[in-house]
């Protein structure tokens, strides 16, 4: 008899991606080459701004995602980390003056308090159930807040402070000089301290986002799933389940704070509302939840879709209610006062229509995740 091959019994092993893999990858393909060509896509202000934002929330709701989606650790504490990372550096800034060695300085001493911080809630509250250690995370991150806004000596208080960033970074320096004496222009835009400023966001951000990426995909990153499925089955085979779950909640936390480095140098300014404001939170949670939990992918599609929406939904609504002005009742419903209903329509159909988030029921589909 001749043995029996896979070919000759008429099975085949099938390598082929699944559409809906391919779908997400080819998405997520393309906000990176936005991103990566942002100043020469969109290079009006505005639009810089967006992109900008959405480099840093990518890094921020994929550092979550790291402890909600891949250890099934609920967090309220996220945005204190990334305050203290924003906040060190403006302090930096703001009493050392606008040099590199103060972002270096300010940053390292946000991203030390924010681990420092890490260590002492994961070993004092990890071991408690989820909903006591969501209420924890909770109370600590109100107690940041209320210390941003006292310390006004330090913080600037609720009116947050203004500082000067690197001069490199300035919109007047000239990164590669043109044959008329000024700053080279490539399809139009000026290369100039604000294309760098950019260009560091994005860097920085691709950085952070790509060692996430490879944290998921290392033994650690099984063992963490492994925790979320089964914590006591885990336990059992011999993980230390308390030290894992520290460990990637400070691992979070670091990323966090860096993120909060990278906000606070673009933004150049700092205040509770934000970089500690609660309602980062929630779009942080919301933002992961239209991605997709437990996918790294699902964090720059939740995040591209609530930023754009937070950002030009108003202006489409608008536009709809002057085209539509002739039709009854059409006009009302458009009223860009009502973006914030319809953004929870748009949240609610696409909760329904892909319950592990879009990322999720797209890679869910080919039948591993």
């Amino acid at each position: 008899m001749t043995a029996t091959t896979p070919a000759t019994t008429g099975h085949r092993i099938d390598r082929r991606v699944p559409a809906g893999r391919l779908i997400v990858y080819g998405v997520v393909l393309a906000v990176g080459l936005c991103l990566m060509f942002a100043p020469f896509l969109f290079p009006d202000v505005r639009a810089q701004e967006v992109a900008a934002r959405i480099c840093v929330f990518i890094v921020l709701v994929a550092s979550y995602d790291l402890l909600i989606g891949y250890t099934g650790i609920v967090s309220f504490a996220h945005t204190m980390f990334f305050g203290l990372g924003a906040y060190g550096v403006a302090i930096a800034l703001k009493t050392m003056g606008a040099g590199f060695d103060a972002i270096l300085l300010g940053g390292s001493l946000g991203v030390i308090a924010a681990l420092v911080l890490a260590v002492l809630i994961g070993l004092l509250s990890l071991r408690v159930k989820a909903i006591f250690f969501a209420m924890i995370t909770l109370a600590a991150a109100s107690a940041m807040m209320v210390l941003a806004s006292q310390l006004s000596d330090f913080t600037g208080g609720e009116d947050g402070m203004t500082y000067s960033i690197p001069r490199f970074f300035s919109p007047a320096n000239t990164l590669i000089e043109g044959s008329d004496g000024k700053a080279m222009r490539i399809f139009g835009v000026a290369l100039n301290g604000r294309v760098a400023l950019y260009y560091f966001v994005f860097l920085s951000s691709l950085i952070l986002f790509l060692t996430m990426l490879r944290i998921v995909a290392s033994p650690l990153g099984t063992v963490l799933e492994a925790i979320r499925e089964n914590e006591m089955r885990a336990e059992a085979i011999g993980y230390r389940v308390v030290a894992y779950r520290t460990a990637i909640f400070c691992i979070a936390a670091v990323v966090a704070a860096l993120a909060g480095v990278v906000r606070a140098t673009w933004l150049r300014y700092t205040g509770p509302d934000v970089a500690l404001s609660f309602d980062i939170m929630l779009d942080i949670l919301l933002m992961v939840v239209i991605g997709g939990m437990g996918t790294m992918f699902g964090a720059v599609i939740g995040v591209v879709i609530m930023t754009l929406a937070q950002f030009y939904l108003k202006d489409l609504m608008a536009a709809g209610a002057a085209t539509t002005a002739d039709v009854p009742l059409i006009p009302d419903l458009l009223n860009p006062d009502r973006w914030l209903l319809w953004l929870g329509v748009v949240f609610i159909l696409l909760v329904y229509f892909f319950p592990a988030g879009i990322a999720g029921t797209l890679m869910g589909k080919g039948g591993t995740k």
